[in-house]
């Protein structure tokens, strides 16, 4: 039986108002309810292409569908959760661990993003799963790397998205939360979720 497609990129390039190509008919399937790696030296275009299927770029040429879907379609549908790079996050702001957990319920919420009862327990649900449900009251500025990645990762849990971006969860961990984020993707593998994990 063959596999439904997680995520179709087709001869995607993006190229800035200055002239510079990002990305150069990029092609690839990551099938339904599967891991792939994406690698590449830095600059190679990873983060482009995480913006791009994430809808953050306007794409110059090329299609991405997300579960059949146009990608414009499954962000709607809170499809795809994005886990970001640690220098894409501005770690000053104050907010709490569990708030920054519960920014994954937004798009399952309504205009004024008042938390139910679901909500709270899916939030706390996916601390426990990455073993930061005793940090919930921490600044998340306050925390290590590790702890940090942790926290997105819970975040995109929470979000409960079919498809999950990874745009290089590993980098600045130790290897005990290096372990803990493998085992989690499998976990959530066996789940039937599609990642596509930068490296």
């Amino acid at each position: 039986m063959m596999q439904s497609a997680g995520i179709v990129v087709n001869d995607v390039t993006v190229t800035w108002r200055n002239g510079h190509t990002a990305l150069r008919d990029a092609s690839f399937t990551v099938p339904s309810g599967s891991i792939a790696a994406l690698v590449g030296v830095n600059g190679s275009g990873k983060s482009t292409l995480f913006k791009a299927i994430m809808g953050f770029v306007r794409l110059t040429s090329g299609k991405i569908s997300v579960l059949g879907i146009p990608t414009r379609q499954a962000l709607q549908k809170n499809l795809v959760a994005y886990v970001p790079q640690s220098e894409d996050v501005d770690w000053s702001f104050p907010v709490l661990v569990e708030d920054v957990v519960m920014m994954g319920r937004y798009g399952h919420m309504g205009m004024l993003r008042i938390a139910k009862k679901r909500d709270r327990q899916i939030v706390t649900d996916a601390l426990e799963r990455v073993d930061m449900v005793n940090f919930r009251h921490r600044q998340i500025g306050e925390l290590s790397g590790g702890q940090k990645k942790r926290v997105f990762l819970a975040r995109a849990i929470a979000q409960q998205g079919d498809v999950i971006l990874l745009d290089e969860p590993f980098t600045g961990v130790d290897v005990k939360t290096e372990a803990k984020i493998i085992s989690l993707l499998r976990e959530l593998r066996a789940e039937g979720k599609t990642m596509l994990v930068s490296t």
